[in-house]
């Protein structure tokens, strides 16, 4: 039996549809039975709990051979991370306790990096599970190609989609949701001893590239604009952000670099799925 945590978003339900292809026996962590019914119908046992109930997890983590684990996202968080430290502190007891044969959670590009930013969650995550006694290993994965989901819109639109990526022509290493998933199953079927750290991604794209891949797609000119690093704050504020800075800390740290792969190119795992086909599924979703 495999425990997947997420089934309900882009990542958890790849890797528990791939396993349940594959023929493994798949536990699906939801946080409630109404949001198991599809996963059930598709053969998946389910298991209802919330991120931060203990005993819940500590259950559904119960007599399994693999678990798969996450921290919802939190693209707005208190200062100091307490609704991750809750994830974090509720997985590692229910982990320690329930006792699977190995862990793989899920973690993100420039988790090592010693710059305060957003993804700080994760690299408490990987300081904390990493002290388990159990074989466990952490997928840092590039930047979601699925982020462009909010570039829809504007290039539909207007043409004009503004960056935050900057400067245009940098490239940024990213991957798509379905390669996260796959390299995730893999990985759950993989047998290795202690803590180890898989780093993940598909291209290394520019802003630009994304303009021109939505170019093609809709058959009209669409371009990036940069927008100005110092309205950032009041920008976000303006859309309901109560603590921006851990997310403008992020976006500085891959436009000025300090946000990347800590192990050499050439040992990174490498996705499959295309931008383009990343694209025309937001787009086609959003028609």
């Amino acid at each position: 039996m495999i425990a997947v945590m997420g089934a309900t978003g882009q990542v958890g339900g790849a890797i528990a549809r791939k396993l349940l292809a594959e023929g493994e026996k798949v536990r699906v962590l939801v946080r409630s039975a109404d949001k198991g019914k599809t996963w059930k119908r598709a053969g998946a046992e389910i298991a209802v709990a919330s991120t931060d109930d203990t005993a819940a997890l500590t259950r559904a983590f119960a007599d399994t051979e693999a678990v798969f684990v996450m921290l919802p996202p939190v693209f707005d968080p208190a200062p100091g991370f307490p609704e991750a430290r809750r994830v974090i502190a509720a997985v590692r007891e229910a982990l320690d306790t329930a006792r699977p044969a190995k862990v793989v959670s899920l973690s993100t590009i420039g988790a090592q990096a010693e710059q305060p930013n957003l993804l700080q969650q994760h690299q408490l995550q990987e300081q904390v599970l990493g002290t388990l006694s159990l074989p466990i290993t952490f997928l840092r994965a590039a930047w979601f190609m699925e982020n462009a989901a909010w570039d829809v819109a504007p290039a539909r639109e207007t043409g004009v989609i503004p960056s935050f990526l900057q400067p245009l022509d940098k490239s940024v290493p990213m991957v798509a949701t379905a390669d996260v998933g796959r390299v995730a199953a893999e990985l759950l079927q993989e047998t290795w001893q202690g803590r180890r750290i898989v780093e993940l991604e598909g291209s290394r794209l520019t802003p630009n590239d994304l303009a021109a891949a939505f170019s093609r797609l809709l058959g009209r000119d669409v371009r990036m604009e940069e927008v100005a690093r110092d309205s950032w704050e009041t920008l976000f504020r303006s859309q309901g952000m109560k603590n921006p800075t851990p997310r403008i800390q992020m976006l500085d740290g891959f436009n000025e670099g300090w946000i990347r792969f800590e192990a050499d190119e050439s040992s990174t795992r490498k996705g499959t799925v295309s931008l383009e086909t990343v694209l025309k599924a937001l787009t086609a979703r959003a028609a």
